[in-house]
């Protein structure tokens, strides 16, 4: 895992990126949500002040035919990373693109529940697009986590997509709304800090992740993008040029 974590200090995933490709990718972003009316148009596009009212949080449409974004998350440093990781040539799937607007943060999660019908052997990248304060609030680790057997035992081998039909029960994926009890239960300490254009989180799909809650005026830009060997079996739901995603195409039945 590679992540700048600990309140005061730095490690290698800190300014990996290069931080010209970052800010292009934030401008060519916030200048669509100003497109949108999503943004308070008294403050330059690139501060990603929210609108009055505004209570986007997902919005992967901003990844789309977006060519500084897929400049920065597609080619150069990020392929390098991931071909040096894995040890061969790498595909990447579809962007999940996150502009939370002031408000609560995502719930703790694993990945792998939203992903895993493919290789495990999958990392995600949490790219801030621009720096991010704690009162923006950024993405947070669960020390230790991906260790833990109950976890990918359990709850890493569910899929979000799978619905039970005699009961017509769905599920959202996440483990918990309180992250202060699944602390206490697992142990660990939640891990963050404040994010600067440049920098990249890196994780597996069994660690236990969410974020901070949004306090400020801005809304938070990030991108989530996911990476593998190109050999390895992949989640036919991220990938192509429409991927099916979470949507009806992607929900298998079973008696519960």
């Amino acid at each position: 895992m590679t992540v700048r974590c600990a309140p005061g200090r730095r490690l290698s995933g800190a300014g990996y990126l290069d931080s010209d490709e970052v800010l292009a990718a934030r401008r060519a972003v916030t200048d669509r949500l100003a497109a949108d009316g999503l943004l308070d148009d008294r403050y330059p596009s690139i501060e990603a002040v929210a609108g009055q009212g505004v209570g986007v949080k997902f919005k992967p449409d901003l990844a789309h035919d977006n060519a500084p974004l897929h400049t920065l998350l597609y080619t150069g440093r990020m392929m390098d990373f991931y071909e040096k990781l894995l040890g061969g040539p790498v595909r990447h799937f579809d962007t999940w693109m996150r502009a939370v607007a002031p408000g609560t943060g995502t719930a703790p999660h694993c990945d792998i529940v939203f992903m895993g019908r493919g290789t495990t052997n999958l990392y995600t990248s949490w790219t801030p697009l621009g720096d991010i304060s704690l009162e923006i609030g950024g993405v947070m680790i669960l020390e230790n986590s991906h260790k833990h057997e109950r976890l990918r035992s359990g709850y890493g081998t569910k899929d979000v997509d799978e619905v039970c039909t005699n009961h017509n029960i769905g599920w959202g994926g996440h483990l918990t709304q309180n992250p202060v009890r699944l602390r206490e239960r697992f142990g660990g300490r939640w891990l963050t800090n404040e994010y600067r254009a440049g920098d990249l989180l890196v994780f597996s799909m069994f660690t236990v992740h969410g974020s901070l809650d949004n306090q400020s005026d801005r809304i938070r830009l990030s991108s989530d993008t996911r990476y593998q060997l190109a050999s390895d079996p992949v989640d036919e739901r991220w990938i192509g040029p429409a991927p099916i995603a979470h949507g009806p195409a992607a929900k298998r039945g079973r008696i519960c």
